[in-house]
């Protein structure tokens, strides 16, 4: 009988640590808490590379620090063979609470959606320039499970390559290659090499 108490305590306990540690992070209205833009710098003569069947081509080298607006995780499809999970993020303007407090951010089918109430807190032209859907397709497991972990509200910086991806049966996905498109085939497929959390 004394197994009962115990079970109940460990999942009480454990219901606990994961509602928290899954809770969006608040900040200050305001402040751009991710204020430089992506940097990208395109590359020719990168080696393509294999992961699981797949020809990984880079087309550029990539780093970010953004705000997490949203996550969305993936299990059907082959795309969720490379991509398990998309991050939309924000910098800039986006990356302030006092914007995103006025849309209503979700994902879904790969894509990111954003709307608001009668006029929008900044120009559409800045939302779009601002923000982006990305693929993480993680380079480890480690990374995998980094991302895994990313919530909403926290500020991340990550390393690798936009990419495009392509099979033998002439399937192919490709990354976005700028930041000012929207729409169908605007979202960055990113190789991620290296993520931090702050």
């Amino acid at each position: 009988m004394r197994l009962v108490p115990i079970l109940l305590f460990v999942a009480i306990t454990g219901g606990t640590w994961n509602h928290f540690s899954t809770l969006p992070v608040t900040h200050s209205v305001g402040i751009n808490i991710a204020p430089k833009d992506p940097v990208q710098v395109n590359r020719s003569g990168l080696q393509p590379f294999s992961v699981g069947g797949y020809q990984i081509t880079p087309a550029a080298e990539f780093s970010l620090e953004a705000r997490v607006l949203s996550t969305e995780k993936y299990h059907m499809g082959r795309e969720a063979d490379l991509s398990p999970i998309d991050l939309a993020l924000g910098w800039g303007p986006m990356s302030d609470s006092a914007v995103l407090n006025r849309l209503k951010i979700s994902q879904g089918n790969r894509f990111y959606f954003y709307r608001w109430s009668d006029q929008p807190p900044i120009p559409p032209s800045d939302i779009v320039e601002h923000s982006a859907n990305m693929h993480m397709i993680p380079a480890d497991d480690e990374i995998k499970k980094r991302l895994g972990q990313v919530r909403e509200g926290q500020v991340i910086a990550l390393s690798g390559y936009l990419v495009r991806a392509q099979s033998a049966d002439g399937w192919h996905w490709n990354s976005s290659m700028t930041r000012s498109d929207s729409g169908d085939g605007a979202c960055e497929l990113v190789w991620v090499k290296s993520i931090t959390v702050r």
